[in-house]
Parts: C-alpha cells; structure tokens; sequence
C-alpha cells in the first residue's frame, strides 16, 4: 500500500528559519512521532531550492545499510568520502544516538566548516554531557509530538466531532496509523510493536536493564495510575505488598529511563503563588494514549486519567512549560507558563452537579491572581463561566487553545 505523507507545517516552518545557519537542527522525541519524516521533508525542500541530491547525505541507523557506522570513526570515513570535492553537504542523521560518541564526529564536522547538520535521537540526554559542552550554544533543539487533534483530522480526512475525538483519544497520535485502518486489533498490533522496540532498544539495552518484567510491571503500574500522585516509595511498597522487593532508588531509576526515551513525562509539583517545586510525589502521563491503551485497554472508567492525560500533551504540544500546582492541601491540575505568561487548568469529565463544580471552581477559586483560568470538560456548554473561570468543551480546547 503506497503511504501517504502529509507535511506537519508547524514544525517544517521552524526548521525552515534554521536551514544554512551555523547551528546543528536536533529534532528529538518519542520513536515514530515522524522524526524520520521531518528529515526526508526537508530534503525534498533542499532540491526544490535546486541543491543537487549529492550534496545531500542521508544516514539512518534504524536501516541495515548503515550497520557498519557504529562508532564516531566509521561516521567521520563515511561522510568525507562521500563529502569529497561536492561543496557544501547537508547531512541529515536520524537516531544519531545509535553511533557511539558520534557527538566527536559532529563537533569535527562542525569545526572542519562547509557542512549544514541536521539530526534525530530518541533520547532526552542526546543534549546533556559531552555533546552540550562540544556544541557550546551552536545547536537548535525541536521536540515534535505525536499528531495534535487537528493534526489527527487532516491526516486522517474526518470531520471535526464526537466520533473523530473518541478515535483520537482512543488510537492515539502516531502519524504512521494514517496508512492502517483504524480498527483495534490491527492498530493495537502496531503500537505493541513500537511499545517492544521503545522498552527493549531505548531502556532495556540502552541501559542495561536486569529486572525487564519489573520494568513492565512498572509502565502498567503508570498506566494504571496516570494523572495521580506517585512516588518511588509508594511503588515499592505497593510491590511488597505484591511480594516483590525492588528499592525506592532502583524504581526512580527506571522511571528516569522511562521519561528519557519520551515514553512518559514526568510533572513535578509546584507551590502557587512560590517557586518551590515540590521532590517527592509527581506524576506522569503518556506521550501516547494509544500506546496506553495498548498495554491496559480502553475503559470508560478510566476517562477521567485519559481527559487529564490529552489535556497535558496538548498543553505541552502548545509550548507551555507545565507542572502541577499545589495550593494549601489543595490541588490544580495544571499550571501552564509560556512567555511569561501563566494559565491555570482544571482537568474534568463532565460537571454534573453543584458538588463537582465546587471541587473542580472551587481549587482555581483559591488563586489570588489574574492569570487566565480554565475548567475543561466534555459538558457540551460553550463559553460558560462561573465566577470568572472560563469553562471550555474538551474538543474545542484541543480545537482551538494555543
């Protein structure tokens, strides 16, 4: 079947203001949230621009062509023969974290002049150590997310309503499902597959993992427990429990390694109206719904965590640095800061009587600022508010917040 490619034009537009400036283009995240894609979209930009295919070099670690480049040696002897009497090269690497110490073959590249770099990694410490001091400031970092709900509706030609927000909430935002229909057992074969290869190559062996079926008893743990408050200490005292002893420090281990191969985010807790951030106690929610449901399934009861979930990634996707608010002993789900501005989030499935609308107001009632603040639930009531806080319907939010 011949697949179809839709440009993403909200990262394509930011990759654009930084082709053939002096800076590396390193384009991180989650394993098939289009990475790869973005590189080969950019390409077929350059030779629209007229530069010639063999000034163009393209390696990627996840095809076995490129199995004999495994470290920064084999990189460099590659690239210059092929690099040889052409001019400027535009060398494009996808899962550059596959090479071993391939940040000394980028900073040689870089020092030698004549080459526009472009890269992928799967990995949240891609830009920490060696390689941040090697590239001293001279690098652009984009993170690309799974499909937005409008980016969901282009890709996958529905309208905008109930039906298409059920699929999106319930099939998640990898852009590769466009070629597959989207059906449970066949979407769910797919995304087990990302799930094995995102544990096994990006955890396990990257890693060195030992304990392979605590650390999937973990992922379902977070799964099960997306959007609560969860701490090291209370996993394994849950494992006790399970009579499995795996301590505290092992499990925020695991939980690192999780959240470094942009599985999970990891949100930490903040005091409103301070900037402590709180240590002990956060919580995590899924770069990907589908990849969630995967593992635990879709259940109805759990719609309040899903709502909570797509809501964060949403805000993320939306540039927003977010963390959750702490107000006395109460909480917000969302504190949401971008450009110095900030809006506070309240998370809800539907507000169906005056007690739930004094839990969900009445946490938000509680900020003596004037910063912006939301309710958003699947109440069909548009533009309601309640004592100044603005309640919006879960679809025009992901329609329509940026």
């Amino acid at each position: 079947m011949h697949k179809r490619v839709i440009k993403r034009r909200i990262y394509l537009d930011r990759l654009a203001n930084f082709i053939d400036k002096d800076l590396f283009k390193v384009i991180v995240g989650q394993r098939r949230v289009g990475k790869s894609y973005l590189l080969l979209q950019i390409m077929d930009d350059l030779k629209k621009r007229g530069i010639d295919k063999e000034r163009i070099i393209y390696i990627n670690k996840e095809r076995h062509e490129f199995d004999s480049i495994v470290n920064y040696t084999d990189l460099l002897t590659f690239v210059r023969k092929k690099a040889a009497g052409k001019g400027k090269i535009y060398l494009f690497l996808d899962e550059v974290q596959e090479i071993e110490e391939f940040e000394k073959a980028l900073g040689s590249l870089q020092a030698r002049g004549g080459y526009d770099i472009y890269c992928t990694g799967s990995n949240a410490n891609l830009l920490s150590g060696e390689l941040a001091s090697r590239l001293s400031g001279r690098y652009v970092e984009i993170r690309v997310y799974g499909l937005s709900f409008t980016e969901f509706l282009n890709f996958h030609k529905l309208a905008n309503n109930d039906d298409a927000l059920e699929k999106y909430i319930k099939y998640g935002g990898l852009p590769y499902l466009i070629n597959l229909p989207l059906e449970e057992e066949v979407v769910y074969d797919y995304l087990r597959s990302i799930y094995n290869t995102i544990l096994l190559k990006d955890v396990v062996a990257r890693h060195g993992i030992r304990h392979v079926a605590f650390l999937e008893n973990l992922v379902e743990y977070l799964a099960d427990n997306t959007g609560s408050l969860v701490s090291a200490k209370k996993i394994s005292d849950y494992l006790k429990s399970q009579k499995t002893a795996i301590s505290p420090n092992v499990i925020l281990n695991y939980l690192s390694f999780l959240a470094a191969a942009y599985f999970v985010f990891r949100v930490p807790r903040s005091a409103i109206g301070g900037k402590k951030i709180f240590e002990i106690g956060e919580k995590y929610y899924f770069e990907d719904l589908g990849l969630r449901h995967m593992l635990i399934g879709y259940k109805q009861t759990d719609i309040n965590k899903v709502i909570e979930n797509l809501i964060f990634l949403h805000l993320k996707a939306s540039g927003y640095d977010v963390t959750v608010g702490k107000i006395g002993d109460r909480e917000v789900d969302f504190v949401c800061e971008k450009s110095g501005e900030k809006v506070y989030v309240q998370a809800a499935y539907l507000i169906t009587d005056q007690k739930t609308r004094d839990r969900e107001f009445g946490n938000l009632l509680k900020i003596n600022d004037n910063y912006p603040k939301l309710v958003v639930s699947m109440d069909k009531m548009i533009g309601a508010e309640y004592k100044g806080i603005r309640q919006i319907n879960l679809r025009d939010f992901l329609s329509g917040f940026k």
